[in-house]
């Protein structure tokens, strides 16, 4: 960044960005009692770091953090910090109010978490003004905010000229986007060319990675995270023969990271590949058999091709 972050943030022009680079929004183990396994996940954090990732985003969507109780998800935060350091935990701190989302907040700096990831008001169709007195809220607690864009799921759209108004004032440090349209990478880096972008959807990554994104917040790596980075590195690097080969073989699993039913189909992927994906909180229920047998014949083909 070339500017001081307003709002009272520690974050200063010579520090690392902690929000760039692959990081995993990880899947949560549960048990077969729907608790939540802390050891498993601390486990789970360090492997995806020893695997190459740059860090963690818990308490996103897969993370199931909606079907967290508070105390639930404060400790997954905690496990996270302490299984791998805070400098590598950005979590989600995504709530319908924005005294709870800046509660969160500073909840994730105590911890020692060096970024935070945030949705926009989502409790119903925000206009710009609420989106933007959301965000200067949460922006108080002065710790780094990514913008999460996911106008399929909250309805609220974080078009470019709108990132650009967060960023200028501020707020926001970069943006997850989600939206699938490859052509806003452009338009923002002509609006806010200071503003990182991030890939938020696993099955446009080579299309944002060629077009200047500056991270992954990524599904997929929760199961194949050694081959993942490998493509995520070879697509920013401009090595397009083997992030296209990569990409190919990929695919068919990526694509499940923007379908309703993605955190079924990667806990499904984890456990074929030996991980501990293991079962999902209502009002999520399992995978259908048609899409399980896709699910797993798509993995169970990674595997074979040695990319798990």
């Amino acid at each position: 960044m070339s500017h001081p972050m307003k709002m009272g943030s520690r974050m200063t022009t010579t520090e690392p960005l902690p929000w760039r680079g692959v990081l995993v929004a990880t899947a949560l183990p549960l048990n077969d009692d729907l608790s939540v396994d802390h050891a498993r996940f601390a486990e789970h954090c360090t492997w995806l770091v020893d695997n190459g990732c740059d860090g963690v985003v818990p308490n996103g969507s897969l993370g199931e953090y909606q079907v967290l109780t508070p105390e639930e998800r404060a400790k997954v935060v905690a496990t996270a910090v302490a299984a791998i350091g805070g400098e590598r935990v950005m979590p989600g701190v995504a709530a319908y109010g924005s005294a709870e989302a800046r509660r969160w907040a500073e909840q994730a700096k105590d911890a020692g978490c060096a970024a935070v990831m945030l949705l926009p008001p989502n409790a119903y169709r925000a206009d710009e003004r609420s989106v933007l007195a959301h965000y200067a809220e949460v922006a108080e607690a002065g710790i780094p905010i990514v913008a999460y864009n996911n106008p399929i799921d909250t309805k609220v759209d974080l078009v470019p000229e709108l990132l650009a108004r967060l960023h200028g004032e501020g707020y926001i440090h970069a943006v997850k986007e989600f939206s699938g349209d490859v052509r806003r990478a452009y338009q923002l880096a002509e609006l806010a060319p200071e503003l990182d972008l991030l890939i938020g959807a696993d099955d446009v990554l080579l299309e944002l990675a060629i077009a200047g994104a500056k991270g992954w917040v990524a599904g997929y790596p929760n199961a194949l995270p050694a081959a993942s980075v490998a493509l995520y590195r070879a697509a920013v690097d401009g090595d397009l023969g083997t992030a296209r080969k990569l990409y190919e073989q990929l695919h068919p699993l990526l694509r499940w990271d923007s379908k309703v039913e993605f955190v079924q189909a990667i806990k499904l992927s984890m456990d074929i590949v030996g991980r501990h994906g293991g079962p999902v909180r209502p009002p999520r229920v399992p995978l259908l058999p048609e899409q399980e047998a896709t699910v797993r014949a798509a993995t169970e083909k990674a595997v074979a091709a040695g990319l798990a």
